[in-house]
């Protein structure tokens, strides 16, 4: 297992799974997203886990994609190790809460599309920026962000780039509510704990029924994001934005 990806159990029926790359604001190299996935799978396998819980160490979420991996432009041939853990948190049947504190970058914003429930200290801090990096968004977030946030604030979250706090994510319906700065993963652990009491089999089905007209395009979003984010990635004006954000 991945000292990347710390697993613990909470709460009777609740795992959770923190993000440790501390010295790097929980960044999300190959490694973690591979550590992220195996942890997702082991938990929807386990019947002892209800509920799962995902946050960051260290009062932060994630600073998104560890950019060091993206200056290999080698093609593999192999899915990436994002992708391969978007599917797997796409189709995850279990209840899903995120915690959210400090930074959620990147991915780390569009993987709240795929919790169910999500909760942001009043100090989070929220950004897409994929056009900066000379990329385009990943996790279906051009396909899911439009239909919960509109078409208007998905283009000025998406297209703009600029950070955003935890009040616009919860208009834009990316969070359920904010804590008080430092509280969000004792709030999601509460939502948690009574998640856990529920008939498991019931909130499996619940949850299959609210996303089972939207499989389909979820699964093609994320396909179609993938081939374009890397083609783009290995592109000039990607590397560029690389170079110039190790250069700082």
């Amino acid at each position: 297992m991945s000292e990347s990806v710390i697993r613990d159990t909470p709460e009777p029926g609740v795992r959770s799974l923190t993000i440790s790359r501390p010295d790097k604001r929980n960044a999300l190299d190959r490694a973690t997203y591979r550590a992220l996935g195996e942890a997702l799978t082991d938990a929807a396998q386990d019947e002892s886990v209800r509920v799962v819980v995902l946050t960051g160490a260290g009062n932060c979420f994630t600073a998104g994609n560890d950019l060091a991996d993206f200056q290999d432009t080698t093609p593999t041939g192999e899915p990436s190790a994002g992708l391969t853990f978007l599917k797997v948190l796409s189709s995850f049947e279990k209840p899903l809460i995120a915690a959210i504190e400090g930074f959620a970058v990147g991915i780390g914003t569009t993987m709240l599309l795929h919790c169910d429930l999500a909760y942001a200290g009043a100090g989070a801090r929220f950004r897409l920026p994929f056009v900066n990096l000379g990329l385009c968004p990943e996790g279906a977030s051009s396909f899911l962000l439009p239909r919960i946030a509109g078409t208007k604030a998905a283009a000025e979250l998406l297209l703009l780039g600029e950070p955003f706090g935890p009040q616009i994510a919860l208009d834009a319906g990316l969070i359920n509510a904010v804590a008080p700065e430092g509280g969000a993963l004792a709030l999601a652990l509460e939502k948690a704990r009574a998640l856990a009491q529920l008939p498991p089999v019931s909130l499996a089905t619940t949850k299959r029924l609210m996303r089972a007209h939207l499989h389909d395009q979820i699964a093609h979003a994320l396909e179609l994001e993938a081939e374009n984010f890397h083609a783009l990635r290995r592109g000039p004006e990607a590397q560029a934005a690389f170079a110039a954000f190790f250069r700082r």
